[in-house]
């Protein structure tokens, strides 16, 4: 397969060829950077990992610059630390079986450009040989520019396929913004109680992060044991980690579906409750 970006690089850890890698393939996570899909499709890399039939595959679309450094990275140039992240993306998709890694290796600004379709043109031949059942990206609500312009091209992507081959569903997952805020009735609920350390380990491979001034391991246990907890509270914990979704379904099986409206539909209905509740006691 032949990528926008000579860089590009693919493993397939247990070496078979990589369209029989992506035609095992069910659930597939496109992420911005490396270490996201770590943090927000768990629940599709776990489940992949427990299982005998389905299969995992990562997509990661920045070349990985432009990282914060400080600590042992301090001096770290920018181009090392491009290699470092990728080798930090191999090593998880190593530990947990993925089906295929694929690292796209696009600048953010590419992500980020609606004129630029090289992004949409390389996951659309990802999806178009994989034919997975569902698809993990980034949220519509998410404050990181990168993130927003990753599950636009997704829905690009997605949009320019035959709507026969196309997933059957589409999840939008936290990042940089939690999903609590969601009703809880459109909250698509994914329980991670399995394999806590194996969770730890997968966040904690991406050291350049962590010792570089960000405790994504920390943070991201943390949020999942949080969202567990307080998920409902009139009832003991069903849970010890849950991942919150946003359902972009919905705009993967009608076209003429605005995604900012999309969005806007959820916000104005958080801005409903809260004037709701607080109406009944003034």
């Amino acid at each position: 397969m032949t990528f926008s970006r000579p860089d590009a690089e693919v493993l397939v850890p247990d070496g078979v060829a990589l369209d029989r890698a992506l035609a095992r393939t069910t659930q597939v996570g496109i992420g911005a950077h490396q270490d996201d899909l770590e943090i927000m499709a768990w629940s599709g890399i776990l489940e992949c990992f427990d299982s005998d039939t389905d299969w995992f595959t990562g997509i990661t679309v920045t070349d990985g610059g432009g990282s914060a450094r400080s600590g042992p990275y301090a001096t770290t140039s920018d181009e090392e630390m491009k290699q470092i992240r990728r080798t930090e993306q191999r090593k998880a998709a190593t530990m947990a079986d993925y089906s295929a890694m694929i690292q796209l290796c696009h600048p953010s600004a590419v992500v980020k450009d609606p004129n630029n379709p090289a992004l949409a043109t390389d996951l659309k031949a990802v999806l178009e040989r994989s034919r997975p059942r569902i698809v993990y990206t980034h949220n519509l609500c998410d404050k990181h520019d990168t993130h927003i312009g990753v599950v636009l091209n997704v829905l690009r992507a997605i949009r320019s396929l035959p709507r026969t081959v196309r997933p059957g569903r589409l999840v939008g997952c936290e990042v940089w913004r939690n999903l609590d805020w969601l009703a809880d009735e459109d909250k698509v609920v994914m329980d991670v109680s399995a394999h806590d350390a194996l969770g730890a380990a997968m966040v904690g491979v991406f050291d350049s992060q962590i010792a570089g001034g960000k405790r994504y391991d920390l943070a991201t246990l943390g949020r999942w044991r949080a969202n567990a907890t307080f998920f409902s509270s009139h009832t003991t914990d069903q849970a010890t980690g849950l991942i919150y979704g946003m359902d972009l379904t919905p705009l993967i099986a009608d076209d003429s579906l605005d995604p900012a409206a999309y969005a806007r539909g959820h916000l104005e209905k958080f801005t409903q409750d809260v004037m709701a509740r607080i109406a009944k006691f003034t």
